[in-house]
């Protein structure tokens, strides 16, 4: 008989850090302001105006746009493989590096348990998990692979 090893299943909301050498760039910075606001709008209205995650608005800001790589460890590639709208605190969740530099990091992981139905252990342990991936990539200088942006016509 075969062994079946199941693979942990993904949280819904969870924590993306991506490495210091990419700390200073952006999606937005590489565009014009009208491409940016084109792209964002389209990322909007595919998510019928609301976070992709947990289905929510923000006050001030509804949404925000947040981009989501992928990692090749061997080649120290960062590949964009998309554009996400999510809603500020679960923005704020994926960066949990600047916000917890914010003093926001409590208000980051009480959304974050809800969002997954998670104990705050489970939370801790998650992000504690995401600052070792975090200090393990930041070793290395990555490159960036943005050609996502050239197959969505940018």
């Amino acid at each position: 008989m075969a062994e079946y090893t199941q693979k942990p299943m993904q949280p819904k909301l969870a924590v993306e850090l991506v490495p210091r050498s990419t700390w200073e760039w952006n999606v937005r910075s590489e565009l014009t302001r009208t491409q940016w606001d084109k792209l964002r709008a389209q990322i909007y209205q595919k998510a019928d105006h609301k976070c992709e995650v947990c289905g929510g608005r923000g006050k001030k800001h509804p949404l925000e746009a947040h981009e989501r790589w992928s990692y090749d460890d061997n080649t120290h590639v960062q590949t964009l493989v998309g554009i996400e709208a999510l809603c500020p605190l679960c923005h704020m969740v994926r960066h949990m590096g600047r916000t917890i530099s914010l003093g926001l990091g409590d208000v980051a992981m009480a959304h974050m348990d809800k969002v997954n139905g998670w104990t705050p252990k489970q939370t801790e342990d998650h992000v504690t998990e995401a600052f070792k991936v975090w200090g393990e990539r930041s070793k290395y200088n990555w490159h960036l692979d943005l050609t996502w942006l050239k197959n969505v016509g940018f």
